[in-house]
């Protein structure tokens, strides 16, 4: 079991939501795009939330400013979330705009909102658990996709349920996070994608 809720806390990591809910967001809308264009996006969503902040990662840990993947010391979140919130802006200025991927836009959107909260939160020292607000915030989006384009998302969002159920047992067992961090997390993931969707798409 240990090994099972190690493995789930490094495979959900927020650092690949971004990634997936793209991924999502290509596959799943009925809207059409050229392939060139589908790859060139997924490409550059790589570069900018998956590539940059590992890289960064990497340079603060051999600085001593972090001590895990993770980031389960409150104080070693505000770097790394300021670059989070610099990163999901450029998103919204450089890959999507909201008039050819509104839904992708808002997604972001969200992200940032997110991203933000987090940074604000850990400035007074409060821990949001980033797992789940990634998780959350993925599942939200997919929630209003498949409100918005009426299709069947009940297994994608029944598996990301179960996930989230794991993800949590796993903070929980290894004690970067309490109850009250955690629900944070996904008020603090789910909420910003329920409210931009919903309030804007519709």
């Amino acid at each position: 079991m240990r090994y099972l809720f190690k493995y789930a806390s490094y495979v959900f990591h927020p650092v690949w939501m971004s990634f997936l809910g793209t991924l999502c967001y290509f596959i799943l809308t009925p809207r059409y795009f050229l392939r060139e264009i589908i790859e060139a996006k997924l490409l550059a969503i790589t570069i900018i939330t998956i590539f940059i902040p590992l890289v960064f990662f990497f340079l603060l840990k051999n600085l001593g400013k972090v001590s895990s993947f993770s980031l389960n010391k409150v104080k070693e979140r505000k770097l790394p979330l300021l670059a989070s919130c610099l990163l999901n802006y450029m998103v919204l200025q450089q890959v999507f705009d909201q008039y050819n991927y509104p839904e992708a836009y808002l997604f972001f959107e969200g992200i940032l909102i997110s991203s933000s909260i987090a940074l604000v939160a850990s400035i007074f020292k409060i821990k949001i658990s980033l797992h789940m607000m990634g998780l959350s915030g993925l599942s939200c989006f997919l929630l209003g996709i498949g409100h918005y384009f009426d299709l069947n998302m009940v297994l994608p969002i029944a598996f990301l349920l179960v996930i989230i159920g794991l993800t949590a047992s796993s903070r929980m067992y290894f004690k970067a996070h309490n109850k009250i961090e955690l629900m944070l997390g996904i008020l603090c993931g789910g909420l910003p994608q329920s409210l931009l969707f919903f309030l804007v798409i519709n």
